[in-house]
C-alpha cells in the first residue's frame, strides 16, 4: 500500500459517515456518463468531508506558466479546455482529493474516448445511408421510368437524407428564355406554379429560383441571407421559409434549370453537406432529362422516317402494281406466243385467245372478225355473245367494226358515243345496243386485216383508256399469232421435205445417241456417288453434317405444322479420345470411331439418324418422341453401349461418352441452333464428371449468353486497358515489415466495378485472350516496380502453361524488364506444379534460362497438385509457397494432418535450402504456429488484402521518408 492510499484509508476512517461518502464518491464517478455528474458527485463528496470547499470548473491556463503545478486542480478535462478546481483544498485532506482527482481524470478520459467512439460510429452510419442513397439515385437514372415517377423517386431519396417535406424542380430554356416546373411539392403552398406550362422567365424576375438561374450558382439559407448572397433585388413569391437551399442544374456550363428544397421548421436548417449533396442529385437529374430528350429526338425523327417510309412503300406498292400488271401482261403475251405451236385447230386458238384475253380484263362478250380482201367480206370466225349467239359472215358495211377497219386506230365508245356517230353517218346501228364497245385493229404486213372487240350490255363493266391501251398492245401480238398461223400452213409442205431428210439422218443419229445414253449413264452414276460421298462420312458410312442439318431442317418444319411430332438432338463427344489416338496411332483410333458409329445405330430406331460430325463428335436426330425422358433414356443407353471394351486387332480399348441434349423448340429457327445448344449441354456433361448426359435449359442457355457478353466485354476491355495488378504484400512475421508483392490481376469493369479472376479467367481463356491481359499486367507491374521495389522489396508475376507454349517468352520479358530499367533480381516468377507437367524438358530449359538472367523461380500452391522431390532437383526452383488449403487448417494439436504437412515441407525447404511463403494467413493462432515451425515469410488478410499500387506507393513514400 502506498503513502496516499494509507492516509486515504486513514482520512476515510476517521469518520464513518465520511467513509460512506468516500464509497459512494467512488460508485457515482464510475457511473458518471458526463463532465457534470462529476462535478456533482464531487460537490457531494465535499459538503460531508470537508464543509466550505467548492468545486467548480474553470477555463484551463494556456499561458506560459501552465506548465506549473496548482494543487488545487484534480484534473484536466482537454475536450472542453477546461480544468476541474477545489476552493480551498483542505490540508489535512490533500491526498484524498488527489486520489479523487486521479479518478476524475481517469473517467473524463473515459468519456472523451467514448464520445470520439460514438461519433466515428455515427459518421460511418451516416456514410453508409448516403452511400445506399447515392447508389439508389444512380440507379434511379439508370431506369426507364417516366418524367413524373421518376421526380417523386428521387424526392423521397432525398427525403431520406436531409429535410425535403417542400421539393420542386424547375427546367429553363435558353431558346425561348422560360421556364416551366416539372415538379412542385410544397407543405405550405398546394398551387402549382403555371401548373406546368412553359413561361417566360421574366415573369418570376428578382425570385430566388430568378437569382438561382441567372446567377448559375447555388443559394443556401434563410430570405435574409440569400439577399445578401444575390445581386440586385429579391422578391419574394410565396410563403415565406425559414431556410431555403437550390443548386443549378448544367449541361456543359450552360445552366438548364434548377433543384430546390425548403423549410418552414425552424428545427429543419441545411448545411453544405446537404448543398453538395443536391448539387450531386441535380447533375444526375440532368442526365436523365438529357437521355430522356435524346430519346424523344429519336422518336421524332423515327416518325419522321417513318412517314418517309410509308410514302416510299405506297410509291413502291404503286410501282408493284404495275409491275404485276406488266408480269400479268408478259405472261398473257408469252401464252399467245406458245398458242401459236400447240393448238391443233384455228377454232381452238381462237377459243384461246378467248380465255387469255379474260384473264386482262372483262370479255364475256367477245368476237374477231377477219377482212376477206378478195370478196370483201367480213368473216367471224370466232364469237361469244350474252344476246346475240350467233354473228354471221357479212358484206363490208359501215358497222363499228368497218368503222375500226377504216381508220386504223381503236375504238371506245359508251352507248351515247356510237349514237353520236350513228347521227352523224359514220356509223350505222346493227344488233343489240352495247353499254360499252372496245375494237382494235388487228394488222399484219402493214396492213388492217381484221378487228378484235369486247362489248358490254351492263353498266358495272365500263371499258376505259386503260383497257383499250392493254387490248391494242395485245392485239399486235394476236396479229402476230395469226399471222404466224397463216404461215404455218405454208410451212407444212416444206415440213414434209424436211421429214423425209430427217427419217435418213436419224438413223445416222441413233448409233450416236446409243453411245451418248451409255456415257450418260455413266455420268449419273458417278453423280450418285459424288452426291453420297458428299453426304455421308467417308470413315464410319454415317450422315455427316449436311445431311444431318437437312433431316433437321424438314423435322422443324413437320414440329412447326405439328408440335405433337417432338424431336431431339444429341451430341455426343468420346471422353480421352485424343489419349486413345495418341497412345496406339490414328488408324486404331479411325477403327474405333468406326466401331463407335456401329454401336450408336444400334442403339436407335430405323427412322432416327446418327451423323459424324468430325473428329470424336457424333450427332443422333431422334423423331417422333414423346417426352424429354424418351431423348434421356436413349442417351444413357448409347452410354452404356459405349463404356463396353472395343475389340480392336489384337488390343483392348476403353473410352466413354459425354451427351448433351437439346429439344424441339418453337424459339428455334435454324437446325445450328439445336446442334449450338446440344454442343453447350454436352460440354456442360463434361464439366459434371463426363460419362454422363444433361440436357439444354434456360439455365445453360443463360450461362452462354453470359458468356457472350463477358467475352464481348472483355475485348472492349483489353482495348480500353481496364485490366490493373492488385499487389499483395509477403511480409517478415517477425516484425512485420514487407519484403515484396504479389502481383494479382483485377478487372475495373465500368458497370460491375472491381472484378476477381473468378468471374472472368475461365472465358477468357475459352476466348483465347487471357494472354494479352496477362501482358498488359506484366507491363504495368514493370512499370510500378520502381516506385515499388524499395529497400530490397521484390514484385512476383504468375505464368501458366500457355506462357510457355509462346517461343518469344523469355525475349519478351526480359525487353520489357530493360524497357522499364526493372533490376532482375527485383521480379521473381511464379509458377504451379501442373504447369510443369505440361511440357517438362521445354519448361525446365526455359526457367533455368530466367535464372540465368538474374531472376528468381517460386513453386506455387505447393503440395495440392503432383507434389514430387524430384521438383527440387529438376527445376531451378528457389522459392517454395505453400497453399493456404494447409495454413487455414492450422492449430495447436500435435496431430494436426497440416500441420505435419507444413512441417514436412520446412524440413525439405531446410534442407535444400529453398526459401518457404506461407500464403492465406489469416489468423494471429497460424501466424503463431507456422513461426514456432520455423516459416519466416507469409502473406494473406491478416496483413493486407491486395491494394492498387497507389496504396503501397504512398507507403513506400512514408517509410522512406521515416529512414530520411
Amino acid at each position: 500500500m502506498t503513502i496516499e492510499s494509507s492516509n486515504l484509508t486513514s482520512a476515510a476512517n476517521q469518520s464513518p459517515l465520511a467513509g460512506d461518502a468516500l464509497q459512494q464518491l467512488v460508485e457515482r464517478l464510475i457511473c458518471a456518463a458526463s463532465a457534470d455528474s462529476l462535478l456533482a458527485a464531487c460537490q457531494s463528496y465535499a459538503d460531508v468531508s470537508s464543509p466550505g470547499s467548492r468545486i467548480r470548473w474553470r477555463d484551463a491556463d494556456t499561458s506560459e506558466n501552465s506548465q506549473r503545478r496548482d494543487d488545487n486542480i484534480l484534473a484536466h478535462d482537454r475536450q472542453a479546455m477546461r480544468e476541474l478546481e477545489i476552493q480551498p483544498l483542505p490540508a489535512d485532506k490533500a491526498s484524498c482529493w488527489r486520489w479523487i482527482g486521479h479518478m476524475v481524470q481517469q473517467r473524463l478520459e473515459q468519456l472523451t474516448d467514448l464520445d470520439s467512439l460514438f461519433d466515428t460510429v455515427s459518421r460511418l452510419a451516416q456514410a453508409e445511408r448516403l452511400q445506399r442513397a447515392l447508389f439508389s439515385i444512380a440507379d434511379l437514372v439508370n431506369t426507364s421510368h417516366n418524367t413524373t415517377s421518376m421526380m417523386q423517386a428521387l424526392h423521397r431519396i432525398i427525403s431520406t437524407l436531409m429535410y425535403a417535406e417542400s421539393f420542386y424542380v424547375v427546367l429553363y430554356d435558353r431558346e425561348h428564355d422560360s421556364i416551366h416546373f416539372p415538379y412542385f411539392v410544397d407543405t405550405a403552398d398546394d398551387q402549382v406554379p403555371f401548373e406546368d406550362k412553359p413561361c417566360p422567365l421574366d415573369s418570376i424576375r428578382h425570385t430566388i429560383t430568378w437569382h438561382l438561374i441567372r446567377s448559375n450558382r447555388s443559394l443556401m439559407g434563410p430570405v435574409e441571407e440569400l439577399a445578401e448572397q444575390v445581386d440586385g433585388p429579391l422578391k419574394g413569391a410565396g410563403p415565406i421559409c425559414v431556410d431555403w437551399l437550390g443548386v443549378p442544374m448544367r449541361h456543359g456550363d450552360a445552366v438548364t434549370g434548377g433543384l430546390v428544397v425548403q423549410s418552414y421548421n425552424e428545427h429543419a436548417r441545411y448545411t453544405e453537406q446537404d448543398r453538395e449533396l443536391l448539387t450531386y442529385v441535380a447533375q444526375h437529374l440532368q442526365t436523365a432529362l438529357d437521355r430522356r430528350r435524346a430519346k424523344d429526338e429519336l422518336e421524332s425523327r423515327v416518325a419522321q422516317r417513318t412517314h418517309a417510309l410509308r410514302e416510299a412503300n405506297r410509291v413502291l406498292q404503286q410501282q408493284v402494281l404495275e409491275r404485276q400488271r406488266g408480269e400479268r401482261l408478259q405472261a398473257t403475251l408469252f401464252r399467245i406466243a406458245e398458242l401459236t405451236n400447240i393448238v391443233d385447230s384455228p377454232d381452238s386458238f381462237y377459243a384461246s385467245i378467248h380465255q387469255v384475253v379474260g384473264t386482262l380484263l372483262y370479255a364475256r362478250n367477245f368476237y374477231i372478225a377477219l377482212l376477206d380482201e378478195e370478196h370483201d367480206r367480213l368473216n367471224f370466225p370466232y364469237s361469244v355473245d350474252e344476246i346475240d349467239v350467233r354473228i354471221t359472215s357479212r358484206v363490208r358495211g359501215h358497222g363499228t367494226t368497218e368503222y375500226v377497219l377504216r381508220h386504223g386506230r381503236p375504238l371506245l365508245a359508251r352507248r351515247e358515243d356510237i349514237e353520236r356517230l350513228a347521227e352523224a353517218g359514220e356509223v350505222v346501228r346493227s344488233g343489240t345496243p352495247a353499254m360499252c364497245w372496245l375494237g382494235v385493229p388487228l394488222i399484219w404486213n402493214e396492213k388492217v386485216m381484221g378487228v378484235l372487240a369486247v362489248q358490254s350490255y351492263s353498266p358495272e363493266h365500263i371499258y376505259g383508256p386503260n383497257d383499250q391501251e392493254l387490248l391494242t398492245f395485245v392485239s399486235y401480238h394476236i396479229a402476230n399469232a395469226l399471222q404466224r398461223i397463216q404461215d404455218n400452213e405454208a410451212l407444212k409442205q416444206a415440213y414434209a421435205d424436211m421429214e423425209r431428210r430427217v427419217v435418213e439422218r436419224t438413223r445416222a443419229l441413233a448409233l450416236a445417241n446409243r453411245d451418248l445414253r451409255m456415257q450418260v449413264a455413266e455420268r449419273e452414276r458417278v453423280e450418285r456417288r459424288l452426291k453420297y460421298e458428299t453426304l455421308h462420312d467417308p470413315l464410319t458410312g454415317l450422315p455427316n453434317r449436311a445431311l444431318l442439318l437437312r433431316r433437321l431442317e424438314v423435322a422443324m418444319k413437320r414440329y412447326r405444322s405439328d408440335e405433337g411430332l417432338l424431336f431431339a438432338v444429341l451430341f455426343i463427344d468420346l471422353d480421352r479420345f485424343k489419349v486413345i489416338n495418341d497412345s496406339v496411332g490414328h488408324l486404331i483410333g479411325d477403327d474405333l470411331l468406326f466401331q463407335v458409329g456401329g454401336r450408336i445405330r444400334a442403339c436407335l430406331k430405323s427412322r432416327d439418324t446418327v451423323a459424324r460430325l468430325g473428329g470424336d463428335e457424333f450427332a443422333v436426330l431422334l423423331e417422333s418422341i414423346r417426352e424429354e425422358r424418351a431423348a434421356q433414356k436413349v442417351a444413357e443407353r448409347i452410354i452404356e453401349a459405349l463404356h463396353k471394351p472395343f475389340r480392336i486387332g489384337v488390343k483392348e480399348l476403353f473410352t466413354s461418352a459425354s451427351i448433351g441434349i437439346s429439344m424441339a423448340s418453337s424459339a428455334y429457327r435454324r437446325p445450328e441452333e439445336l446442334l449450338r445448344d446440344a454442343d453447350s449441354a454436352m460440354y456442360s456433361a463434361k464439366a459434371g464428371g463426363r460419362h454422363r448426359a444433361e440436357t439444354f435449359d434456360d439455365r445453360l442457355r443463360h450461362q452462354a449468353m453470359q458468356v457472350l457478353e463477358i467475352e464481348g466485354d472483355l475485348r472492349r476491355a483489353i482495348t480500353r486497358r481496364e485490366f490493373v495488378p492488385y499487389y499483395q504484400p509477403v511480409v517478415r512475421m517477425a516484425d512485420g515489415a514487407i519484403v515484396g508483392y504479389e502481383a494479382l490481376l483485377r478487372w475495373r469493369h465500368p458497370e460491375r466495378g472491381v472484378l476477381l479472376p473468378g468471374d472472368f479467367l475461365s472465358v477468357a481463356e475459352d476466348a483465347g485472350c487471357a494472354e494479352d491481359i496477362d501482358w498488359q499486367i506484366f507491363e504495368q507491374v514493370c512499370r510500378d516496380a520502381s516506385a515499388l521495389c524499395v529497400e530490397n522489396r521484390f514484385i512476383s508475376i504468375n505464368l501458366s502453361a500457355r506462357h510457355f507454349l509462346s517461343p518469344e517468352l523469355q525475349s519478351r520479358l526480359t525487353g520489357l524488364m530493360t524497357k522499364c530499367n526493372v533490376a532482375p533480381e527485383r521480379l521473381r516468377l511464379e509458377v504451379t506444379e501442373g504447369t510443369l507437367l505440361e511440357n517438362p524438358v521445354h519448361i525446365k530449359r526455359t526457367l533455368e534460362s530466367f535464372r540465368d538472367h538474374g531472376l528468381s523461380i517460386a513453386l506455387d500452391d505447393f503440395g495440392t497438385g503432383y507434389s514430387s522431390l524430384s521438383y527440387m532437383h529438376q527445376y531451378p526452383i528457389a522459392v517454395l509457397k505453400i497453399d493456404q488449403s494447409f495454413v487455414a487448417n492450422l492449430d495447436e494439436s500435435d496431430t494436426n494432418q497440416s500441420k505435419m504437412v507444413v512441417r514436412a515441407i520446412l524440413a525439405l525447404a531446410s534442407s535444400l535450402d529453398v526459401q518457404v511463403i506461407a500464403e492465406g494467413i489469416e489468423t494471429p493462432l497460424q501466424q503463431q504456429v507456422l513461426e514456432r515451425m520455423g516459416c519466416r515469410l507469409g502473406q494473406g488478410y491478416l496483413y493486407a488484402r491486395a491494394q492498387p499500387a497507389a496504396v503501397w506507393r504512398d507507403e513506400a513514400r512514408i517509410e522512406t521518408a521515416k529512414v530520411t
